[in-house]
């Protein structure tokens, strides 16, 4: 507000300064009318044409500092002081009733020169305003008010030119300080929307791996199992894994469409703990529909109720950590556990598997995909923690622990369509883990 009031105050001097010149030119005009006509005629050509450079001059600057002009005139600026201090002085020469233009003039010299510069030629215009009114008037009616008089004036423009100049000055800043800080809002805004936009990607990078993925990778591996019992002449066992195919293929199916319909993840709108249990139901119906004998059992430790967001994560969690435990462990047991705690909720998946070394998991990239270091971040992300313990022939045991916060409604029914609703643990297509994840 105080910088706009500052523009405005320039704006009203600038403005002040050219009605001055035109008007104290008007008067000195006028106030020749009573002289002879050449000398009148004289006077008023040179007049009009002071007047014509100076319009010339400050409609130029005005176009090009409102930008409807590409041309910069400061280059012409002392050739215009030039010409408009001749025809001035020329002027004052004819009559001296001119003379009071000179104060208009003082500012312009000190606004567009530099500043030992303007200080000379402002004693030199005072000197040639004293002289004229010697030379015009004679000895005997020449005063002494008529040198300190000018000389006050030029004093007077030189404080207020200054004064100018150090708001101007101040605008500048205030210009050059807006216009940075827009500019860094703009950069920041633009970091801020490739970063949200790098966080969306992560998102359903994460949330396809969980789902779409794992479900693709079961239908490959039961596609494999039926192929091979095909070749064996068990038609029953091979309707049994097409069975599973079909089964895996259309809740993928229903998760895509899902994706596709709200690029958000699936809503969960069963109790976590009948997600948690329908999950580990599936595992084990897959692995026995590839031949493998593997049983994963539930259990579920006290009550309680979680934010949908975090149900999510835990779901995810343990649909990661049981396709790892399908994929990779080659055990006959797993247990996933869901304990509720005073003030937080964990979900346990227990393995008896190979095992691995937790030290040695390879960085996440494009060919190890998202598994365990996914996990971290999703579970990071959500304020919660997630712990490994395993090596090499005694199995592996993870834990995610989240902080219990005030459950919101989900904004689903509470009820789910099974169809819509990937608890399978579908088995994930790349190496999470060199030799076991969980």
């Amino acid at each position: 507000m105080e910088t706009t009031s500052t523009a405005q105050v320039l704006r009203a001097l600038r403005l002040a300064l050219h009605v001055s010149f035109a008007g104290l030119l008007l008067l000195g005009v006028l106030r020749m009318a009573s002289d002879p006509p050449m000398k009148f005629a004289w006077s008023l050509c040179l007049a009009c044409l002071l007047a014509a450079v100076y319009l010339v001059g400050t409609v130029w600057e005005n176009r090009y500092a409102h930008g409807r002009s590409d041309r910069n005139p400061r280059f012409l600026a002392i050739p215009w002081l030039v010409m408009i201090s001749v025809l001035w002085g020329a002027l004052v020469l004819m009559s001296v009733d001119f003379i009071s233009v000179v104060f208009p003039l003082f500012f312009l010299f000190l606004l567009l020169l530099p500043r030992a510069v303007a200080l000379a030629c402002v004693v030199v215009m005072t000197g040639v305003v004293v002289l004229s009114q010697r030379l015009h008037i004679g000895a005997d009616e020449f005063t002494s008010a008529m040198v300190y008089g000018p000389a006050l004036g030029a004093v007077f423009s030189v404080i207020m030119a200054s004064s100018y100049r150090a708001m101007y000055q101040d605008v500048l800043r205030y210009q050059r300080t807006l216009t940075a800080l827009e500019n860094t809002r703009s950069e920041l805004a633009r970091t801020e929307r490739a970063a949200g936009q790098a966080t969306e990607r992560e998102r359903l990078a994460r949330e396809i791996h969980d789902t779409l993925a794992q479900g693709l990778s079961s239908i490959v591996l039961m596609s494999r199992a039926a192929r091979s019992s095909l070749s064996e002449v068990d038609m029953r066992r091979t309707d049994e894994r097409l069975g599973t195919i079909e089964t895996a293929a259309s809740e993928n199916l229903a998760e895509a469409r899902r994706f596709v319909h709200n690029l958000s993840s699936p809503a969960l709108a069963v109790p976590l703990a009948d997600a948690l249990r329908q999950l580990s139901e599936r595992t084990t119906e897959q692995a026995r529909a590839r031949g493998e004998d593997l049983t994963v059992t539930f259990t579920e430790d006290g009550a309680g109720q979680a934010e949908f967001a975090q149900q999510t994560v835990l779901l995810r969690a343990a649909q990661t950590l049981l396709a790892n435990v399908a994929s990779h462990a080659h055990a006959r047991q797993a247990v996933a556990s869901l304990s509720w705690w005073e003030h937080e909720v964990s979900v346990d998946v227990v393995d008896n598997g190979v095992g691995f070394s937790p030290d040695r998991l390879p960085p996440r990239d494009g060919s190890n995909g998202f598994g365990l270091p996914g996990l971290h971040e999703r579970v990071t992300a959500a304020g919660g923690i997630a712990t490994v313990e395993s090596a090499p022939g005694d199995g592996t045991a993870v834990t995610v622990r989240l902080p219990l916060k005030p459950p919101r409604p989900n904004p689903a029914s509470s009820l789910v369509d099974p169809a819509l609703n990937s608890t399978e643990p579908q088995s994930s297509p790349d190496n999470d883990l060199s030799g076991e994840s969980s």
